[in-house]
């Protein structure tokens, strides 16, 4: 049985494997579960290659308070810093498996439950972050079009290309910003006038690229459907004066679901959207804990909130069930 088993391998997971090797804990009692083939998978598909992991992210403080801390640092660095943490600490990561039942035993142990093993823990923490799955549009995108739509730059590449962004978030502008250096002609979509989910930084990329002409900003604009022409997304926009217009391909930026049925499974308790937890990251199931991304509400956190909330769990693990030694 291990004493620890954490499931998600990304920032907040591997941080939490970190604190408790720190606390004491020998490797061999610690797994982590990732379902993808490798660790921080959200990092390596979603974050264009140019894009800074700021320290300060969404009026989250650049504070440390854990092992684990980054400054800002280039894509490439942050999984960096994180594969140097995973290798110092020997730590176990099983890969390609996705946890589909987590059961309460009569000890107040864990059975966990993937589709290849079941694993036993005393204590269970999901670090699984706040994108289930990325969001799709609510009409419906043809068959044919599988090749020319996208939800994300890093799949493929798009080189030279007239392109259609669909969102107004941070991630919408980094998309832009990331195909415009790559040579093409973009477009963004938004339903709304203003950018207010956007960060500063990135509202003022946005702005500036459309003030010299390198970037068309559709505000105000709500897709009614899609079709397809000569094996081309044509985008029918609901307001008339937008008409039709065809693009190579569309990148959509529309965020990503919370995996709220899987944790409401689990008899977690909700408030409203949001799962209801203790103190110190413990959720209403004993020795169950939730950190990272899902901890931090529907806007998320930065690196360095998961970081902090792996130490801060790992402060309560201890002094509650495992009885390591941790700073306090």
């Amino acid at each position: 049985m291990f004493d620890l088993l954490i499931i998600g391998a990304g920032p907040a997971g591997i941080s939490m494997a970190v604190e408790a090797r720190k606390a004491g804990i020998d490797s061999s009692k610690i797994i982590i579960i990732e379902k993808s083939e490798e660790h921080s998978y959200t990092i390596r598909k979603y974050y264009p290659d140019s894009k800074l992991v700021t320290a300060n992210y969404k009026g989250h403080e650049a504070k440390c308070f854990g092992v684990l801390c980054i400054s800002d640092l280039t894509k490439q660095e942050t999984i960096s810093y994180l594969d140097k943490a995973l290798k110092e600490n020997n730590l176990n990561v099983v890969y390609n498996e996705t946890v589909w039942k987590i059961h309460p035993n009569e000890d107040k142990s864990f059975t966990v439950y993937t589709q290849k093993n079941n694993y036993k823990a005393k204590i269970v923490v999901i670090a699984i972050g706040i994108f289930g799955k990325p969001n799709k549009p609510d009409y419906k995108i043809p068959l044919s079009l599988k090749n020319k739509v996208f939800y994300d730059v890093n799949s493929f590449e798009i080189r030279n290309s007239k392109v259609l962004v669909v969102g107004g978030g941070d991630s919408a502008s980094e998309y832009c910003q990331y195909l415009i250096q790559n040579g093409n002609d973009v477009t963004l979509s938004y339903r709304r006038e203003n950018f207010n989910r956007m960060n500063e930084i990135n509202q003022k990329s946005i702005f500036e690229l459309e003030k010299l002409g390198k970037l068309k900003i559709l505000r105000n604009s709500n897709i009614n459907s899609l079709t397809e022409a000569g094996g081309k997304p044509v985008v029918i926009f609901k307001e008339q004066e937008l008409a039709s217009k065809t693009y190579d391909c569309i990148v959509y930026a529309l965020g990503g679901t919370t995996p709220e049925n899987f944790l409401k499974a689990l008899s977690i308790e909700f408030d409203g959207s949001m799962p209801k937890l203790k103190e110190n990251y413990e959720t209403t199931v004993e020795g169950l804990f939730l950190i990272g991304d899902l901890s931090a509400g529907a806007k998320g956190g930065s690196i360095n909130y998961a970081f902090n909330s792996a130490n801060q769990a790992m402060k309560n693990i201890c002094q509650k069930y495992l009885y390591c030694k941790i700073d306090v």
